[in-house]
């Protein structure tokens, strides 16, 4: 891997004699002593720097980072200076701007600061105090507060943090710094505390990186090393220089007197050591130059695109003259003309352009008040200079924290402005929330060329030795699939409308393709000149039974699947695959058609939730969860079976795809034949910066980034479901590649249980003999069963018993062996404090509307995943998960602790958590009555019929399931829905559409709740 770094800009004597800002100090304050003079200064005494006007910080767009490219020779090295600072910020919290301007006006290439008492998993201050072009990575002090360290650098400085021991009596963070002749960077906080107990932890710390060289040591020691008279002090020294380590400090660090930040170094030329009063806390900032061999500057890279103005989609529609097709051509003949023609025209219109790397701008939000307030401190500073007195200090520090505040001030107007131009782009407001509630993106590595082809074989490596594990497919390796009573053998052709309709319908901001010959974002402006060509070519893919050529190659970007992964690393990275525009929307329309030909024929599998309208997570929880209540009620046991498959959708066989789709599904003619050329002759390549790597054949999976290929998935699972039906005493249901088994038995009827292995034994060879691996490692148990019974269950299941847990995580919800849902209350908790806390800095950047919609997002949203399961809840958990939304409210409206919370949910009308979970079951049950939900739903749910003539016939009321125990099945959705149900007036369950319903009767629960 190669790192390339920028160059360094050198202030001569002129700048530093003009420029008072750009100087750094070279004395102590009140000290009067002379210090070295740092990087590119003069030989007079230079003075302390205040931070620049200019912040370099703006929000991030995306959480993910693309990937640099770089054409140099990675094996090239060259000397490089890397300018350092040192210090302890006693809190960033109020000064992330001024450290800021500090970094980019010093011209660091790394900071290291010590005490930054950053909470865990809070980044707010982090981000601001990291200028543009830099990353950051923080270690905060864990289980509580203050100390904390960061280290800040430049992001063409490829920096991995390396994990080290955990010590008492002091903090420290590794960090590497390079591939080929990497630098070990140790920032180090010690607390005030035991001397000798940190002299023994330090001792074994050097002795545990002696063989790591160069080696930089630096941070706050908290020990007097200028001072004899400190036998610790002396130790210490004694113990750093019987490892070999200089120290480079000599001038207090302190604005006390005393040497506590200390630079060691082992194997390494340090120079222009600097002690800098910066005014930012009681400690003074120590600089200084590293001279150390480092890789080659950055090549930026070039890309190109089409330049689109206002007028162009009017240019072009008017430019367009429709290609003529003739009657003997084929598909792929009419994309390529129809593709030409596009290219001739978009070349008047847009014409490509190659865009150069731009300099970094200034961030928008300064003005000038601000730099009219920056002068001043400027003055200011020059008058402590020349008269050295406490008073000017003391008022330029001042003038320093008001400069923060003014910074921070300007910066939170500009966004709440550019969030409300923004209203309808939502975009913009959670990139901008992003920005600062998440972490900064690891710095991804500089990868040359070839880079782009290692990362082609390594996806398809993956694949392939999952493949060679596995025996060779049986096409009949089925179920013996029921008598097809309906064959469908030729598509209907769209019309021009339809294809418009499909277009305005779909999301462009996820269908954008390298490919795409008329970018995304110019299609919709020109449909209605290019309309007629697209639905023609559609229709005649559609009669002739052949996929276009052109459509079938994918585009795969790696990008890191999320922070804190190492970027060096081939597998942080997820294969993100597109494909072109047009094949989308061709695949669409075959989509629809096929999915209403399975929906009318109902061939799909009643218990497969996953990419079906009407299905979701959290109906396959609900259906799972009341049969193991109802279980429970009924005093029997349950065991639960969490089966988990390797990369199901690569390895999927086409031969037996299409098998399937003939056999079990009724396709014939012109469709199977269109499904046949739509899975053979597949390839893919990647794309790192518009570079391409050379071009693979796709032989197995269903396409990757397709519409299709979800659904195709679902119907080559269809034989699973007609063996688990073989066996009576097994339940199931199925969330895509996601398989769940259950069998119920009572604590003397344990034998049910071999049927259940039975049952696992044949979809093991079933999947087998598919294409399909099992992940033994990731399967997982749970035991509904009293405590007295567990242990004798488990032994009875044997391996399976051995993956037992007390609680696991299904579909994204906890359930453990009570069904309580205890374990997820307290997870959802955790999680939605921890969104709180960070949406809680956030206040003053946004309005009001803009941070109801942020609290929605990021806490309602959890606190509505799946609670329709909540109704097994006991009224503690549900108070802890009304506390929750009580903070959110009192966060939003500013409000304290001790006002009374109802008024307050009532203005904004906020439903208490307890109604939103009776809104969400009263939903389900409208749906399922009015089949716009899952038939294993509407199954739970039985009409009210009277043995006698009632007035109670006609009342539109379910029949409530008699139950034992309140806390099992009393709770379940099968028992706790038409109690609900029931209690709804006649007129609101009268209601026929769902949006009225849902709005009658919230009113409902609204005056319920707040009578």
């Amino acid at each position: 891997m190669v790192f390339l770094f920028p160059l360094v800009k050198l202030l001569d004597d002129s700048d530093s004699a003009s420029t008072p800002l750009f100087a750094r100090a070279t004395t102590v304050l009140n000290s009067g002593q002379r210090l070295n003079p740092g990087r590119g200064s003069s030989s007079e005494q230079r003075t302390s720097v205040f931070p620049s006007a200019r912040s370099s910080w703006c929000p991030r767009s995306s959480c993910l980072r693309p990937i640099t490219l770089d054409t140099s020779d990675p094996t090239s090295v060259t000397s490089h200076s890397i300018h350092l600072g040192l210090l302890n910020a006693c809190s960033i919290g109020n000064k992330s701007f001024s450290l800021n301007d500090l970094i980019s006006r010093e011209n660091m290439d790394i900071m290291c600061i010590t005490e930054t008492w950053q909470k865990e998993e809070e980044f707010i201050h982090l981000n601001e105090l990291c200028p543009t072009g830099f990353a950051v990575h923080g270690k905060p002090r864990p289980h509580r507060g203050g100390g904390g360290l960061a280290f800040v650098h430049k992001e063409d400085y490829i920096c991995k943090v390396i994990p080290s021991q955990d010590y008492s009596s002091f903090e420290s963070q590794m960090v590497k710094v390079g591939t080929l002749h990497p630098l070990y960077c140790v920032v180090v906080y010690r607390p005030p505390g035991s001397a000798a107990a940190f002299l023994k932890d330090f001792s074994d710390f050097l002795s545990s990186i002696i063989k790591l060289e160069p080696v930089l040591i630096l941070g706050d020691f908290n020990l007097h090393v200028d001072s004899t008279s400190s036998p610790y002090a002396m130790e210490f020294l004694s113990l750093t220089e019987a490892f070999n380590l200089v120290q480079h400090v000599s001038l207090p660090t302190h604005r006390k007197g005393h040497i506590l930040d200390l630079v060691f170094a082992l194997g390494l030329d340090i120079s222009n050591v600097s002690v800098i009063d910066v005014h930012m806390s009681d400690h003074c900032l120590v600089s200084c130059d590293l001279h150390f061999s480092l890789e080659p500057k950055l090549l930026k890279v070039r890309s190109q695109r089409r330049i689109i103005t206002a007028n162009t989609a009017e240019r072009f529609s008017v430019l367009f003259d429709p290609p003529p097709f003739t009657n003997g051509s084929s598909v792929d003949d009419l994309i390529q003309c129809f593709d030409d023609h596009c290219v001739m025209v978009l070349d008047q219109v847009a014409p490509v352009k190659v865009n150069l790397s731009t300099q970094k701008k200034a961030c928008p939000w300064i003005n000038e008040h601000i730099l009219s307030f920056k002068r001043l401190c400027r003055k200011t500073e020059r008058l402590w200079k020349s008269t050295n007195l406490e008073v000017h200090r003391l008022h330029l520090r001042d003038l320093i924290s008001s400069y923060n505040k003014m910074v921070e001030n300007a910066r939170s107007n500009y966004i709440r402005q550019l969030v409300a131009a923004n209203k309808k782009n939502p975009k913009v407001l959670f990139d901008t929330i992003n920005s600062f509630i998440c972490p900064a993106a690891p710095v991804t590595p500089v990868f040359i060329e070839a880079d782009s082809h290692a990362f082609l074989n390594f996806f398809a490596d993956k694949i392939k030795k999952l493949k060679d594990n596995m025996p060779p497919p049986q096409c009949g390796a089925s179920a013996a699939a029921e008598p097809i009573s309906s064959l469908w053998s030729t598509f209907e052709p769209v019309t021009l409308a339809d294809a418009l309709a499909l277009v305005n319908k779909t999301k462009l901001s996820s269908c954008s393709c390298s490919s795409d010959v008329i970018p995304c974002r110019l299609f919709p402006e020109v449909l209605e000149a290019v309309g007629p060509s697209v639905t023609e070519m559609i229709n005649l893919s559609l009669s002739s039974g052949v996929f276009p050529n052109a459509f079938k190659h994918a585009i795969v970007e790696p990008l890191l699947k999320k922070g804190g992964l190492d970027p060096a690393d081939r597998n942080s990275y997820r294969p993100i695959s597109k494909l072109p525009f047009l094949s989308k929307i061709l695949e669409k329309v075959v989509c629809n058609q096929l999915s209403s030909y399975l929906d009318q024929y109902n061939l799909f599998d009643k218990f497969q939730s996953g990419f079906r309208k009407h299905h979701s997570t959290e109906t396959a929880l609900l259906k799972v969860s009341s049969d193991i209540m109802m279980s429970a009620d009924s005093g029997s046991c349950t065991v639960l079976v969490l089966l988990d498959l390797s990369s199901a959708f690569d390895t999927v066989d086409h031969q037996v795809l299409l098998c399937r789709l003939r056999d079990h599904v009724g396709l014939s003619g012109s469709v199977l034949q269109w499904f046949t050329s739509y899975l053979s002759g597949r390839s893919f390549c990647v794309s790192i910066n518009q570079v391409k790597s050379e071009s693979m054949n796709l032989a197995s999976g269903v396409p990757q980034g397709s519409v299709l290929g979800p659904i195709l998935f679902l119907l080559y699972l269809l034989p699973l479901g007609n063996i688990i039906q073989r066996f009576k005493d097994v339940s199931y249901h199925l969330y895509a590649d996601d398989i769940q088994l259950y069998c119920s038995f009572k604590p003397d009827g344990i034998q049910k249980l071999d049927s259940f292995f039975h049952c696992l034994a044949e979809i093991k060879q079933w999947l087998s003999k598919n294409s399909l691996q099992l992940n033994a490692d990731k399967t997982e148990t749970l035991i509904f069963a009293p405590d007295v019974s567990i242990p004798g269950i488990k032994q009875y299941l044997g391996d399976l018993g051995q993956s037992a847990k007390s609680s696991l995580r299904n579909l994204g919800v906890f359930f453990d062996k009570d069904m309580s849902l205890a374990e997820h209350c307290k997870q959802l908790t955790r999680n939605c404090f921890f969104q709180l806390r960070k949406i809680s800095k956030l206040r003053k950047m946004v309005s009001f509307n803009d941070l109801e919609l942020i609290i929605h997002a990021f806490v309602s949203s959890r606190l509505d995943y799946c609670n329709s399961l909540f109704s097994c809840l006991n009224k503690k958990e549900l108070s802890r998960l009304q506390l929750v939304q009580n903070s959110a409210a009192r966060i939003l409206t500013r409000t304290n602790r001790w006002t009374r919370i109802s008024p307050i949910l009532k203005e904004l009308h906020w439903l208490p958590v307890s109604y939103r979970v009776n809104f969400k079951i009263l939903v389900l049950t409208f749906r399922a009555l009015h089949d716009q939900a899952p038939s294993y739903i509407r199954d739970l749910l039985q009409p009210y019929s009277p043995v006698r003539a009632l007035r109670s016939a006609d009342q539109n009321l379910l029949k409530v399931p008699r139950t034992r125990f309140k806390t099992r099945g009393a709770r379940s959705f099968q028992a706790v829905a038409p109690r609900l149900w029931n209690d709804l007036p006649l007129s609101l369950r009268s209601v026929v559409t769902v949006d009225t319903f849902k709005s009658q009767l919230k009113t409902f629960l609204f005056s319920q709740a707040f009578a």
